[in-house]
């Protein structure tokens, strides 16, 4: 499958076009992709004479998930609390050595399950300290094991949320400081908002994407409650997506479908919360551009698996499996403002692909919580292969 199509995010029929090639190979070098192909064709070029082959017959071969929202460091706090506060300082507590090596587990899983690139949103509130921990372990973590693209996330405790005199003071920090520093350092690309309190705060709002533009940042929007006014400020704002959506109408999807914003739809929030799911067949059948990511959470939403994603999405949203995984792949890197390179096997794009235990896509969306990944290749190099069950032997080290 190599999801090879239009520069665009993939809608309505389209997200079904997954440019299957039956008997076909892919040839990497330095790291990205020089050719993909049939594979008599692929075998006869002078490079592919001096490649080391990977035979992947009777496999589906497709591009590295894409996951386009995740709070990959949103710590658990004390007592199985999740606020704003207690995260910030367990953030403090824990430092960024500590952070480090628990992200790079969370990452290692996730390539284990096929994801390559991924988005971590920050979400500490206005604690510049937590913040810039977060941000500064994200930025040695890139490309280690996979891509990591970071997103500062406002997220305002309740108390926050409050007079005007507090965001004043917010504000000020946020213009004469955080957001442009941010920018120079090239730390982020995004500023995303957590809308909670529907039309209350709308001034509070405005005032801080005009900031986020001020600063040069792309615009990303949480829709986690009624979807009116996130629907309004990404029009309004031009974001490049609006996620969650759980409560979004056929009015919500009409505007999206005549719109350039991706909506990102999360089922497994949906799942762990039991709550409603978005309506992906709205959106898709408005010609809205659609995008899948896990929410991943450690707390609220502990799955970091894309491949239950799609089975959600199938089951639960009546999405297809193509399009669940053109969503989950080439749209879900629109949505990162990253498809240029990656999301499709084309050539000039990252050697990120994947090997799977199945023979047809389709079987993606019958097995739930399973792992299918045979082979994850990140930019050409294999990061991580199928092993066998078997004892270890005594020369071997064991845990202590």
């Amino acid at each position: 499958m190599t999801l090879r199509g239009p520069a665009e995010p993939r809608r309505g029929r389209a997200l079904d076009e997954l440019a299957v090639i039956a008997d076909g190979s892919v040839l990497i070098h330095d790291g990205l992709l020089c050719e993909v192909g049939p594979t008599r064709r692929v075998e006869n070029l002078a490079l592919a004479r001096k490649a080391m082959e990977v035979n992947a017959a009777g496999r589906v071969v497709m591009p590295g998930f894409v996951d386009s929202h995740t709070h990959l460091l949103f710590p658990l706090a004390r007592g199985g609390e999740a606020g704003v506060p207690e995260s910030a300082q367990s953030i403090r507590t824990m430092g960024t050595t500590r952070l480090a090596a628990k992200a790079r587990l969370h990452l290692e899983a996730m390539a284990r399950h096929g994801t390559t690139t991924l988005e971590v949103k920050t979400g500490c509130g206005p604690d510049p300290v937590a913040e810039t921990a977060i941000l500064r372990v994200l930025a040695g973590l890139k490309q280690k094991p996979v891509d990591v693209a970071p997103t500062f996330l406002l997220r305002l405790p309740e108390s926050e949320i409050g007079p005007d005199a507090h965001w004043d003071a917010i504000e000020k920090w946020m213009s004469a400081e955080f957001l442009p520093r941010l920018r120079r350092r090239k730390l982020v690309n995004f500023g995303d908002l957590c809308l909670r309190d529907g039309t209350a705060r709308l001034s509070t709002w405005r005032r801080y994407l005009d900031l986020v533009e001020q600063a040069g940042l792309g615009v990303k929007l949480h829709a986690d409650g009624p979807a009116d006014m996130a629907i309004e400020l990404a029009i309004r704002y031009g974001a490049i997506s609006v996620d969650h959506l759980e409560h979004a109408t056929a009015e919500h999807a009409a505007a999206l479908g005549r719109s350039e914003i991706v909506a990102t739809l999360l089922p497994c929030h949906s799942f762990h919360q039991d709550g409603p799911y978005a309506p992906a067949r709205a959106f898709i059948d408005q010609g809205a551009a659609v995008a899948l990511a896990t929410n991943y959470n450690p707390l609220l939403t502990p799955t970091l698996n894309m491949q239950t994603v799609i089975k959600l999405a199938c089951c639960r949203m009546g999405m297809t499996a193509a399009e669940a995984i053109s969503a989950a792949t080439i749209n879900g890197a629109h949505a990162l403002g990253r498809a240029d390179r990656v999301g499709s096997l084309e050539p000039g794009k990252a050697g990120d692909v994947l090997v799977l235990n199945i023979s047809d896509y389709r079987e993606l969306a019958h097995y739930f919580g399973a792992n299918l990944v045979h082979t994850t290749v990140k930019r050409g190099e294999v990061i991580w292969q199928e092993g066998k069950v078997e004892p270890r032997q005594a020369h071997e080290p064991r845990l202590s």
